[in-house]
């Protein structure tokens, strides 16, 4: 949600569509990256104080924040490059509304 967001905001500066691609995921892998890293934190918090069942809820948190993380970012990055990426002269792509401002009356 948040990589389309972005990639919206690139085709709102009017951006052509495979520059908002690359653009959109560039800017987007920084919010990405900071909150999994700080939810890993309170997951590894828990596997080193924690014991028994919360050692157990904690490996298997670790496990799905890196999980979600790597498929979120670099398989959806694989497929939309895979279906977009050969295409020379891509002239718009279909990623929802694109809501521009509307121009200012004239006065």
């Amino acid at each position: 949600m948040l990589i389309n967001e972005r990639i919206r905001e690139e085709l709102r500066k009017g951006t052509k569509p495979q520059e908002a691609i690359s653009e959109g995921y560039a800017r987007a892998w920084g919010t990405i990256l900071d909150s999994n890293v700080t939810t890993l934190i309170a997951g590894i918090s828990l596997l080193l104080f924690g014991s028994g069942p919360i050692r157990g809820f904690a490996v298997v948190h670790c496990l799905g924040i890196l999980t979600s993380m790597f498929s979120a970012v670099f398989v959806s990055r694989g497929i939309v490059n895979l279906i977009y990426g050969g295409k020379k002269r891509l002239e718009k792509i279909s990623i929802g509304q694109v809501w521009r401002p509307a121009a200012s009356p004239a006065k």
